[in-house]
């Protein structure tokens, strides 16, 4: 059960206005959320059944917010940066993410 559900690079990551990282990246596989900075490093983790994840109120372009172990992050996703699955998806790479985020955690409440 190796298989990434969800892999975006080149996401901006802000925690509290301020930014983590500019070219970050988000990846879902094996049930767990990993936040990463641009070399890889992990900013914060967690399982997907732990993690609130929805859109921002106001906002411009394509952003999703997350809440991973009680940290609140703005994340902001490129459309050519999330890896988009063989069936084309609407409203770009943000709802990739929350699409990815409901089905990994239907898929670990399962086993």
């Amino acid at each position: 059960m190796a298989e990434t559900e969800f892999n975006a690079r080149g996401v901006r990551i802000e925690k509290n206005l301020r930014s983590v990282t500019r070219a970050g990246q988000v990846l879902i596989k094996d049930g767990r959320l990993e936040l990463l900075t641009s070399n890889g490093r992990e900013i914060d983790s967690a399982p997907v059944q732990s993690v609130r994840a929805g859109r921002p109120w106001f906002t411009d372009g394509d952003q999703a917010r997350a809440t991973v172990n009680g940290t609140r992050y703005r994340l902001t996703l490129a459309e050519q940066d999330a890896a988009a699955p063989a069936a084309p998806a609407e409203g770009g790479a943000a709802s990739r993410f929350l699409d990815a985020i409901r089905s990994a955690r239907g898929r670990a409440g399962k086993d």
